[in-house]
């Protein structure tokens, strides 16, 4: 492997490291019936807030997993687009 491939592996290395700190600061959110969530967009919870009683614990429960799951596709939606750009400034496929 020559010296070039090495560097810009190093570079793709430390955009990488650079962007997972930005995916950690960029929130999400998903608002349901009852609760509002909100992740990073690391697909980590960061709150679940909520909005108004629920009926039952059955009803509270969907709401939650609902707004989780879309919150996690917004995240993964973001985080794809971040990384394809920084594939695409090494000129890799993205």
């Amino acid at each position: 492997m020559d010296f070039g491939k090495l560097r810009d592996m190093y570079r793709l290395q430390r955009e990488a490291k650079k962007v997972k700190k930005e995916l950690q600061r960029v929130q999400v959110e998903a608002e349901g019936r009852y609760v509002k969530v909100i992740t990073n967009a690391e697909q980590e919870v960061v709150r679940i807030e909520a909005l108004r009683p629920s009926p039952s614990d059955a009803d509270l429960c969907a709401d939650i997993k609902d707004c989780v799951n879309r919150c996690m596709k917004k995240a993964q939606v973001y985080a794809a687009e971040k990384m394809k750009g920084v594939m695409g400034e090494m000129g890799l496929p993205g």
